[in-house]
């Protein structure tokens, strides 16, 4: 059985609909991430899906449960790992993390959980005196003290050095292994592409695209070239390729379906002029890519502008 099944899920403030005839499934022990801009739609489908709030219409199961009736054995099986938790700063981490595990019936060991989300020497320290990073550490702490069987991940990483990125990383892959389910809302298109066994892009309240990073990415025809050009040297000299090359950086990129013949191009001019172009290269679109064509580089506020804020 899935995870999560979500069948033409709708969501309307005001009048203006914000989830609009949203369908998918989270199966059982995968990571799937749900991306999309600000006002996409996304928070307010990842709250339906914890119970915090109602839809207009649709049906949803999380875990054989429909969040909406806040069932007591259906809390007990999720963790939810907020964008901005609000703590009482004058607890320090492990008594924190050890009223929070008092909660619950199935439990993880406060000292080795504290331990794996790189908070070992902070145990005895008060939350008012952590980090903007290490706060997001208990954060994760405190989603997975009661063990759940399903985790909503909320921005996991924001305020991360890279280093703790990729120890987050970690974590989430090990929660895989364990067979948990997750269901993460991320910006960072580098992360969804590591983490996650299949994405959904939403815009403007619907998904527009679902399935595995490669998938999406494989339905991509195009590459991109990319290049610096020398100090003096203008992108207007470059012969044809087919398309016309845009700024990115220090340097300029070309979408082609044709990588051969503008590598051909390139490489034939830059050897007439006996220069060099740094860092030529070609490479797939990547998720980020594929995103970016999905849903431009606006971000509407639609959806932030019509909910009310917060948990309700």
């Amino acid at each position: 059985m899935a995870a999560v099944e979500v069948r033409d899920l709708r969501k309307s403030y005001g009048g203006l609909v914000v989830v609009d005839g949203v369908s998918f499934t989270v199966e059982a022990g995968e990571v799937f991430a749900l991306l999309g801009p600000n006002g996409a739609g996304k928070t307010t489908t990842v709250e339906i899906l914890e119970g915090h709030r109602r839809a207009d219409s649709g049906s949803v199961s999380v875990l054989g449960f429909d969040p909406a009736t806040h069932a007591r054995a259906f809390l007990e099986r999720i963790g939810i790992v907020l964008q901005d938790a609000g703590f009482e700063d004058d607890f320090t981490v492990l008594e924190l993390v050890n009223l929070q595990r008092g909660l619950y019936p199935r439990r993880l060991a406060a000292d080795a959980l504290i331990d794996r989300v790189g908070l070992s020497g902070k145990r005895k320290a008060r939350v008012k005196t952590l980090s903007g990073g290490q706060r997001r550490r208990l954060d994760l702490a405190l989603g997975l003290v009661g063990d759940p069987e399903m985790l909503f991940l909320d921005e996991p990483t924001t305020g991360f050095d890279p280093s703790a990125r990729h120890q987050a990383w970690g974590l989430v892959d090990g929660l895989r292994n364990m067979g948990k389910t997750v269901l993460l809302t991320t910006h960072y298109l580098d992360e969804a592409e590591h983490l996650a066994d299949r994405v959904a892009v939403m815009v403007e309240g619907r998904i527009v695209a679902l399935g595995t990073p490669a998938e999406l990415t494989a339905g991509q025809r195009s590459v991109v070239v990319s290049f610096r050009l020398p100090r003096g040297i203008a992108v207007t000299s470059l012969p044809g390729l087919g398309g016309t090359p845009v700024p990115d950086g220090a340097g300029w990129t070309l979408a082609t379906t044709q990588p051969a013949a503008v590598l051909h191009s390139l490489s034939g001019w830059a050897l007439e002029r006996r220069i060099e172009l740094p860092a030529l290269e070609v490479r797939r679109p990547s998720l980020e890519d594929v995103y970016l064509a999905l849903v431009g580089a606006a971000e509407p506020e639609r959806e932030d502008a019509a909910a009310p804020r917060g948990r309700a």
